[in-house]
């Protein structure tokens, strides 16, 4: 396992295909981050250890941190209100709780004692008040998940997906949900790696989509998906036990995920844990990151460019067209592109 060391000068730069990519420090700590939001000029992750906190993007001297319980637990989701920050931990039992932005008060709202449950992401749309975490399916295959919406409380009849044995979803980056308009994206991995999908209007009744992405290990599939509208959208992903294979680890949809197209099938950098559309691109650019490098497109998906070798980084989250802000082991930081 690589050691990570801080240096007095943390800001660096490297040139890549006349692509230049400024870092920023933000945060040193020892965590684990696989999920982050922004919100009133800062960076909010949840982690290991229970830790849950922001650092300033304009001041790194202004940052919190504190664990929202005293156990040890995981978390690897968060999701934001107009009032609140919610999160789950992986594993069972999986405890759902709420930070107030007010006054950063923390409320246990649930407990699932399910054996199986492991809590893989959660996404919420703010404007609507709506939003969904996703689980691993339960023993017999059926899923598992919780969908807030005004209809929820209608208890309607439910036609959610059935899992094949060894099917699941992957915890790297709480970005295997995407959501546009009133549509709603899932990816799948493991033994079967399908895309899971909804409209908001019938929120209990989803299609499914197979798709030629690798699969059929524990390991392999879907990680992260994005969509640019209701009709383009971009998937990667991969082995994390076998990060250099590059082969059926990325693709692209273009009739709202119904189909996927293979995309620089051993042409790329291997495995990935986050893709996100760059702003203003119109769907041009697209950022994918990953345990050993990050890679951009600038030709909707087809070509990809390592425009960087920083290792252990898992997520993101664009500020503006030209600004990334990354987090992973141990470190939040700001990435420019000139």
């Amino acid at each position: 396992m690589k050691k990570f060391f801080v240096f007095f000068v943390l800001i660096h730069c490297s040139f890549v295909a006349a692509q230049k990519v400024q870092f920023q420090t933000l945060l040193h700590d020892k965590i684990s981050i696989r999920a982050l939001q922004i919100w009133d000029g800062k960076v909010w992750y949840s982690g290991t250890d229970s830790k849950f906190g922001y650092v300033s993007l304009k001041d790194t001297a202004d940052k919190m941190q504190m664990r929202i319980t005293a156990e040890k637990l995981d978390f690897r989701t968060l999701a934001q209100t107009k009032h609140a920050f919610y999160t789950i931990n992986v594993g069972t039992p999986a405890k759902w709780f709420t930070v107030q932005k007010s006054d950063l008060k923390v409320k246990l709202n649930m407990i699932d004692t399910t054996k199986t449950v492991f809590y893989d992401a959660f996404a919420f749309d703010q404007v609507k008040n709506r939003g969904i975490a996703i689980s691993d399916p339960n023993e017999d295959g059926s899923s598992k998940n919780l969908i807030f919406t005004y209809k929820s409380r209608k208890n309607p009849k439910t036609e959610f997906p059935k899992y094949f044995p060894g099917e699941a979803h992957f915890a790297a980056s709480n970005s295997n949900i995407a959501m546009h308009g009133n549509w709603v994206w899932i990816a799948t991995g493991g033994m079967k790696s399908r895309i899971f999908k909804f409209n908001w209007s019938h929120p209990f009744t989803w299609k499914i989509y197979e798709t030629p992405f690798v699969q059929g290990t524990s390991s392999t599939g879907i990680y992260s998906i994005d969509f640019y509208d209701k009709n383009f959208g971009i998937a990667v992903g991969g082995d994390y036990t076998k990060q250099a294979e590059n082969v059926n680890n990325i693709a692209t949809t273009h009739d709202g995920g119904e189909t996927w197209q293979i995309q620089a099938s051993g042409k790329n950098g291997g495995y990935k844990t986050y893709v996100k559309f760059r702003p203003k691109s119109k769907g041009k650019d697209i950022i994918a990151v990953g345990d050993q490098n990050i890679e951009l497109s600038t030709d909707f998906g087809k070509t990809w460019t390592t425009i960087s070798e920083e290792k252990g980084l898992f997520v993101g989250e664009w500020m503006d067209e030209n600004t990334l802000v990354l987090a992973g082991k141990n470190r939040v930081v700001k990435m420019t592109l000139h």
